[in-house]
């Protein structure tokens, strides 16, 4: 986990689920974004606070560092990691400076996973993950970007902080991301931040697993060509 997850309300509804008094950056787009089928490489609406406000920023899911990337094409010389384990994400040469100084939110609707058969792990189902009180929900995240200037530049990206999942959960997969409370999140995301309250908020701020709920859904969400709200419709004869 993570590799897909729905960000498909808008963003005036996931501000609202923030209950933030922090002062909004930029206009606030009332049309649904509408994906739900969020997949590595693409860019997704990323929540982080500046000292100009809050804002939305289209950022890509994926992370290179410069001395991961070809000193000619300044490509990445492997696929770009896409989470970061909460044990090691503080003190790993991968992302150390990012907990310092990119700590950001990633507005959800539930996530998927897929659940192996204990006998045959070919043989694969997806479930959808969401709140019981059907919320948006926060991921915790960390990355770099640049939007000093407004443009996008070739070392952006964020990745999504991951845990062990707990008891029950854990049937479906053994990892989840880092659902923050909007209390936590709202937190989380303050410039000023010091890194070793960070590791406190990841700590305490969770979501607790008796407050998700989890169901079958079709095979189609593994194309990243099928994105639509069908996706989220409960699959009748789950395979595993």
């Amino acid at each position: 986990m993570c590799g897909r997850f729905a960000q498909y309300r808008t963003a005036i509804d996931y501000i609202e689920a923030l209950k933030t008094s922090v002062d909004f950056a930029g206009g606030l787009d009332p049309i649904p974004i509408g994906r739900y089928n969020v997949a590595p490489g693409t860019r997704v609406q990323l929540l982080h606070e500046e000292t100009e406000g809050i804002r939305f920023d289209p950022v890509p899911w994926g992370y290179a560092p410069f001395w991961a990337r070809d000193p000619e094409s300044h490509k990445p010389k492997r696929p770009p990691v896409i989470n970061a384990r909460v044990e090691t994400a503080a003190t790993s040469k991968m992302f150390r400076s990012l907990w310092k100084h990119g700590k950001s939110l990633v507005a959800a609707d539930g996530w998927y996973e897929w659940k192996k058969d204990a006998d045959d792990p070919k043989r694969k189902q997806p479930y959808f993950i969401k709140l019981k009180s059907d919320e948006p929900m926060f991921f915790a995240a960390i990355g770099q970007f640049h939007r000093t200037d407004q443009h996008e530049h070739e070392d952006d990206g964020f990745v999504i902080i991951t845990a062990a999942a707990d008891e029950g959960m854990i049937d479906i997969h053994d990892r989840r991301p880092l659902v923050l409370t909007p209390e936590a999140a709202r937190e989380w995301i303050e410039p000023d931040l010091s890194p070793e309250r960070a590791e406190e908020i990841a700590q305490d701020g969770a979501i607790s697993v008796d407050q998700f709920e989890w169901y079958p859904v079709n095979k189609a969400v593994g194309s990243v060509h099928n994105d639509s709200p069908a996706l989220l419709e409960r699959e009748p004869k789950p395979l595993v």
